[in-house]
């Protein structure tokens, strides 16, 4: 799919919103989630790796600003980079911009990220979100799965998780301690998390491509919760994760899309979010009501 040619694309911040919240709800539903998380509300994932102190966040996330620059650039030289008043890019933006004070909470470097939002003219059901905020769809997955507001939510909040819990951070930190025992020894290992600073050099100049970066069957369950709770939180209905999962299972069926290429879909996916669907119910319905 081609797009009449733009030649610049603004961050979701400084893009007009389709219903926008005022800031007054904006920011008391966080202070809401805020005071949630302090009491126990909202899904348990645990505390992040540990493998994340390996590699250092500025150099992800400008590894991960460079490669989303890129990837606009090459869509941009064929027409399929959408300009800023296509009406799906409004709405990904929209709803980007009633979950991100939500992010703040599970990861406070989100607050200073530079958050962007774009679409891509693809064919795949595709979309990911990039450490820093840097988040793509492909129009495949709107068009071909026709979601809904609601099931957009649970997959933006789903990428979303995968930054915000410092996925790649965590994976690279976990390479570098393989490849590093190789080099150094297995001595290395026994005080990586010391931080022995040649294991840290290591994984500095590994670098990795962000875009192609696999993550773990954990890594995929603790995004579809986080993401689950976010879409909550800022008003979009969770059960929609079910019927997300259902069109993404019916999808696979024929040929496996990438974006399920490292998302395991499944009744086991469905089941989790359906055993966690009371953790988060109550906090859309009190998004609700705000």
């Amino acid at each position: 799919m081609k797009f009449p040619h733009e030649t610049t694309m603004r961050s979701c911040a400084r893009t007009p919103r389709l219903r926008p919240l005022g800031v007054g709800a904006i920011l008391g539903l966080a202070l809401l989630f805020a005071q949630g998380a302090m009491a126990g509300e909202g899904v348990d994932v645990g505390k992040p790796s540990s493998f994340t102190r390996l590699v250092s966040a500025e150099q992800v996330e400008r590894s991960a600003q460079q490669q989303y620059l890129q990837l606009r650039q090459q869509a941009s030289s064929k027409h399929a980079l959408a300009p800023d008043s296509t009406p799906q890019l409004r709405r990904l933006r929209a709803i980007a911009q009633r979950i991100i004070p939500f992010t703040y909470a599970w990861n406070p470097r989100a607050r200073d990220w530079n958050w962007e939002v774009n679409l891509i003219g693809s064919g795949q059901i595709n979309a990911f979100c990039m450490p820093g905020g840097k988040i793509a769809f492909y129009t495949g997955i709107l068009e071909k799965l026709q979601l809904s507001d609601a099931e957009v939510a649970i997959v933006m909040g789903h990428e979303m998780a995968h930054a915000l819990r410092e996925h790649a951070r965590e994976r690279m930190g976990k390479s570098a301690v393989t490849q590093g025992a190789a080099r150094l020894g297995g001595a290395v290992v026994a005080g990586v998390f010391g931080v022995d600073p040649r294991l840290t050099d290591m994984a500095a100049r590994g670098g990795a491509n962000l875009l192609s970066l696999e993550f773990s069957r954990e890594n995929e369950s603790e995004a579809d919760l986080v993401g689950l709770e976010l879409a909550a939180r800022a008003g979009f209905d969770p059960r929609a994760g079910v019927s997300l999962w259902q069109k993404m299972s019916a999808a696979n069926k024929s040929a496996p899309p990438q974006w399920l290429s490292t998302h395991p879909a499944g009744q086991h996916r469905i089941a989790e979010i359906e055993k966690n669907l009371p953790k988060v119910l109550p906090l859309y319905e009190r998004a609700r009501k705000n």
